[in-house]
């Protein structure tokens, strides 16, 4: 069976919790034991007895508080797949906890209350799956026993939807009128709701196929070079790391960048034993043919589709730092096992979440607002555009004096 990771998305109090407990309890997928705790410490409990949204609300300080802090992964199948379910904060200032759950996963899948309608946490969410180029977004039209399963609300709200979701060239959305607390259309039709045609949640979630592109061009970059010098492997010089991209033969000549050598690969190892390939998402040692300078965050890659080497970056940036992002500050952009020191040069422009138009600002860029910018790192940066190659095409910021991570990079 293949595996289908998606993220919840939402304002607070959407329901997100509860949708994930939702399915969970409603596939089988809860232990008896842990059914046993959810019963016992289930406050707001539903006709079932529990309190769904503590199966993903861990932390006690969301427990007592009812709200999301951390991003909670949570796992269960069906006979027809395996999920890895991310629930997201959905409060404003842990938006980068989102970012976090959403660049791992394959699809979206963002909450709408139905008596509030789209809201400015939907837009930011929505532009979010856009940036990180997720291909599907489910739109899951909550709280619809709060609005008498109005036929009328969720199409007010699908069409108001409709014009983000336009605008941000998000083409593949699906639309479920559901109530998380009473179990309507998250895993069987509900009755109450006979004017939707459309499969339940679940059914949309096992059926959802992910033809997702290949990233551009091969790529491996050196996580760790391998040098014993012992007197068994005197000789010996290996570079360790993962496939990024594509993948990689015996006898390839390759280039290492940045520093634009060229040489031959002359065997891969992997798990120790000598492979004639190695290909995407494995891990490998590569030998070449010449002993040259190569060093950890080096990339290798074939001619035929060679990535850029610059030093001048146009980023898109998500801010996730309590102090404010001036231009002209210093940080390292760390891409994978790959460390450059850079600095801001300008700030193009913000996005306005509320309208989603760019706009041009000379105020500091301050926690979650999402801009345009111009990076120049001290070394020039071997990358693809992140719409060509998520994996070499996106980064972070690193605070140096901190050590804690600012921004999210998507860069262009």
């Amino acid at each position: 069976m293949d595996i289908l990771r998606f993220i919840t998305a939402g304002s607070v109090d959407d329901g997100k919790s509860t949708l994930i407990g939702r399915l969970l309890y409603d596939s089988k997928s809860i232990l008896q034991d842990q059914l046993e705790v959810l019963e016992k410490h289930s406050k707001n409990k539903n006709e079932d007895g529990v309190d769904l949204a503590l199966l993903t609300d861990g932390l006690r300080a969301e427990r007592e508080q009812g709200i999301t802090i951390d991003v909670a992964y949570r796992y269960f199948s069906t006979p027809k797949r395996k999920f890895i379910i991310a629930d997201a904060p959905g409060h404003v200032q842990y938006t980068r906890n989102m970012i976090t759950g959403a660049s791992n996963s394959d699809l979206m899948v963002i909450l709408i209350d139905a008596r509030k309608g789209v809201i400015e946490q939907t837009r930011r969410h929505s532009i979010i799956a856009s940036l990180l180029k997720l291909k599907k977004v489910a739109v899951a039209i909550n709280k619809m026993d709060m609005v008498d399963y109005s036929e009328d609300v969720f199409d007010a709200i699908k069409s108001d939807y409709s014009k983000i979701a336009d605008n941000l060239g998000l083409n593949d959305v699906s639309y479920f009128p559901i109530s998380a607390l009473k179990g309507d259309n998250i895993v069987s039709k509900s009755s109450r709701t006979d004017w939707y045609d459309g499969n339940s949640l679940l059914d949309y979630l096992e059926q959802v196929t992910l033809h997702e592109e290949l990233n551009t061009g091969n790529r491996f970059q050196v996580q760790y070079v391998i040098r014993p010098q012992t007197e068994e492997l005197h000789d010996y010089r290996g570079y360790a790391g993962q496939i990024i991209s594509g993948k990689f033969t015996k006898g390839d000549k390759i280039h290492i960048l940045p520093a634009g050598l060229i040489t031959e690969i002359s065997k891969i190892e992997i798990n120790g034993e000598e492979q004639g390939e190695a290909f995407e998402g494995q891990p490998a040692v590569i030998h070449t043919t010449h002993d040259l300078d190569i060093s950890r965050g080096d990339i290798f890659a074939t001619e035929e589709q060679l990535p850029n080497t610059e030093k001048d970056l146009e980023v898109l940036l998500c801010w996730l730092d309590q102090k404010p992002l001036q231009p002209g500050n210093k940080y390292v952009l760390q891409q994978n096992s790959r460390l450059v020191k850079a600095v801001v040069k300008e700030v193009d422009y913000k996005i306005n979440v509320n309208t989603l138009t760019q706009e041009k600002t000379d105020t500091e860029i301050r926690l979650n607002e999402i801009v345009k910018v111009t990076l120049r790192t001290a070394q020039p940066l071997v990358y693809d555009s992140f719409i060509n190659n998520k994996k070499t095409g996106s980064a972070i910021l690193v605070d140096e004096t901190s050590n804690s991570t600012v921004a999210a990079c998507i860069i262009q």
